[in-house]
């Protein structure tokens, strides 16, 4: 009871301390939350407290920001850089979006719960005997107003806290029996439907969602979001603590999406739920993209949040139990989503929290950002053309860093401070590969790369277009889900994107375990990458109508800068053409400059070009070149 007592009286105060301005819901609210970066998760009750408040604070945000931007969470941290509090301030700076906006200073959850409670419904309390239905309760939130409450009677729970005691928010939707015990059995019929049971305690609350909110149209079909559910609880030290991406949920809130944590894999059972019938999560995931993909009506892209939480789950990581390796679970995945016209913001672990991404989404972006061009002529003055338009080589060999990967809006967020930063940026060409599509929840860094860019900084679009899929997966026949072709809605999908940010150029196509781009995937690409794209499924070389297309080659992984640069001549000594690509992943630019001066070094023959210039002259050399043209050089 004195528990319930301070809340009640700490929400009292809340409510009588602000001032009538203050409810206007114009100043914004900030809630410092790196009180849990610090908790010993190993402690399970600790490792619950995260969960619970980091939840019901997510779903929070993304109703509370669902129209303007009014709640601002300070809790991502990349090594010793305050992310959040980093973004706060660069736009809080005279003349930037958030100069003069009036603030105020949130204590804890509670308190925060207690001054939005007017712009809420009230709870959905959800089962901690059965995973999934943490992520059904992120998928209701956003429909219908509420905030994620783990059931829990404990006096510290956040359910005892909110639900029983203190403000006594009211119980909207129970996906949990009133007494605690479970509402989904995995047998006889789904509560409430006429749907046979799948025979999965895990699935049957998805199928029981996609029949009450799904085919109804109450969620949205372009956003769904893949994240981990409260199974992160049995280990929560699998990765640094703030990867249940909990923190990632308050944009998919807001735009009503659809979540879900099912395995790819149908040739075994899903790893959390040995005990399902073979390829169970499989069906419920196909159904989920099927619904999103018929109320879309094949038109639309459905744009997916998160990435397969690899070290916890659908994998052969040590203490999992799975049989497939990371990165065949990653590229199934895309596989199936690609199958059903969707794509991914890939929040992959490593670098996959963000916070905050309900608030940026309302950032003002302009209409349209331009880079600079290159021309034939300016190929001329630099000498890299003769006078009659062809190539001067003089015994040279170019080369281009895919300066990647930025396919993620979490990754770019939170490596801006340590990498785009970088004083060294500038010193030489980087052809930095960023998604687009990034524009949605993180628009503030997009356009601050844009306004700080040097002469040789230039953006091309990240794999694969704006948003990371396997393009030959749109194409038919569509094996896994027997639909007509997807490419049409791709093109124009990227086509907006490929125009408000001046891009003509993808600089990467994963195609993974899918089938390479066939006619019809190239005609797609040439209409909206036009300059160059640079597939894994290809010839060496080939130019598609005018569009050169290159071969992906290595990933240059080494740390060392000697290394590295060892690496990239052996190979350039390698390849048959004169023209080479090398994806590297997450650098900096200082790690650039001393890969390209050691090159120098080794071989200066070999000429690190921006990326116009790269590609123009790749495509001079296709048309000069016949046997180049037609993929016959290998």
């Amino acid at each position: 009871m004195n528990n319930f007592f301070c809340v009640f009286i700490s929400c009292l105060l809340v409510f009588l301390s602000y001032s009538n301005e203050r409810l206007d819901r114009n100043s914004i609210g900030i809630l410092n939350m790196h009180y849990l970066l610090s908790y010993n998760l190993e402690d399970s009750t600790l490792a619950k407290q995260t969960w619970e408040e980091m939840h019901a604070i997510s779903t929070l945000q993304g109703i509370v920001n669902k129209d303007k931007p009014l709640f601002y969470l300070k809790y991502v941290m990349e090594n010793d850089i305050n992310v959040d509090q980093y973004w706060w301030d660069k736009y809080r700076q005279k003349g930037k979006w958030l100069f003069g906006r009036d603030t105020f200073q949130l204590k804890n959850v509670d308190e925060a719960i207690c001054y939005y409670k007017d712009m809420i419904n009230g709870v959905v309390v959800y089962d901690p005997k059965i995973p999934s239905t943490s992520n059904v309760a992120s998928s209701i939130c956003g429909i219908e107003n509420l905030i994620a409450i783990r059931y829990d009677e404990s006096p510290s729970s956040l359910y005892s806290r909110v639900v029983l005691g203190g403000p006594k928010l009211p119980v909207k939707v129970w996906l949990v029996n009133r007494d605690g015990s479970s509402m989904f059995v995995g047998e006889g019929r789904i509560p409430d439907t006429n749907i046979p049971s799948s025979l999965s305690q895990k699935n049957d609350p998805y199928l029981w969602f996609i029949d009450k909110y799904m085919k109804s149209g109450k969620c949205s079909s372009e956003y769904g979001a893949y994240y981990i559910d409260q199974k992160w609880l049995d280990n929560p030290t699998a990765v640094i603590n703030n990867h249940h991406t909990l923190s990632n949920h308050d944009f998919f809130v807001s735009k009503k999406a659809f979540f879900f944590d099912l395995s790819p894999w149908g040739d075994e059972p899903a790893t959390d739920d040995p005990g399902q019938p073979l390829g169970t999560d499989l069906n419920t995931l196909k159904l989920f993209l099927k619904t999103a993909y018929e109320l879309n009506g094949g038109k639309k892209m459905c744009y997916i949040g998160g990435f397969p939480s690899w070290a916890f789950k659908y994998t052969d990581e040590p203490g999992i139990g799975g049989k497939h390796w990371a990165v065949g679970t990653e590229w199934e995945f895309s596989r199936i989503i690609s199958s059903y016209n969707a794509f991914k913001d890939a929040d992959a672990i490593g670098f996959g929290s963000l916070a905050n991404a309900s608030f940026w989404t309302h950032y003002p972006l302009k209409e349209f950002y331009t880079q600079k061009k290159v021309s034939e002529q300016d190929l001329m003055n630099k000498g890299y053309l003769d006078a009659e338009g062809k190539i001067c080589f003089n015994g040279r060999k170019f080369i281009i860093f895919y300066v990647g990967d930025y396919d993620a809006s979490s990754w770019v967020a939170q490596r801006t401070p340590s990498i785009w930063d970088d004083p060294n940026r500038g010193t030489v060409p980087m052809m930095w590969a960023i998604s687009p599509v990034l524009e949605n929840r993180v628009p503030m860094a997009l356009e601050y790369y844009r306004e700080t860019a040097t002469d040789n900084d230039f953006f091309v679009a990240a794999d694969n277009g704006a948003g990371y899929l396997m393009p030959g997966m749109l194409q038919e026949p569509r094996e896994i889900s027997g639909l007509k072709s997807g490419l049409d809605a791709w093109a124009e999908h990227c086509k907006k994107y490929y125009s408000r940010w001046d891009l003509s150029i993808t600089g990467f196509i994963i195609d993974g375990s899918a089938p390479g781009l066939s006619e019809e995937g190239l005609k797609c690409y040439a209409s909206f990458s036009p300059d160059g794209i640079v597939p894994q499924k290809v010839p060496l070389t080939f130019l598609y109508e005018d569009m050169p297309i290159l071969r992906s080659d290595d990933d240059v992984v080494e740390d060392d800068p000697v290394l590295a640069a060892k690496h990239v001549v052996r190979k350039v000594k390698e390849r048959p053409i004169p023209f080479h690509w090398f994806r590297n992943i997450l650098k900096t630019p200082t790690w650039y400059m001393s890969v390209v001066s050691e090159i120098r070094r080794l071989d200066p023959s070999i000429e690190l070009l921006d990326a116009p210039t790269f590609f123009l002259l790749y495509k001079k050399y296709l048309q000069e070149n016949q046997d180049a043209a037609n993929g016959k050089i290998n």
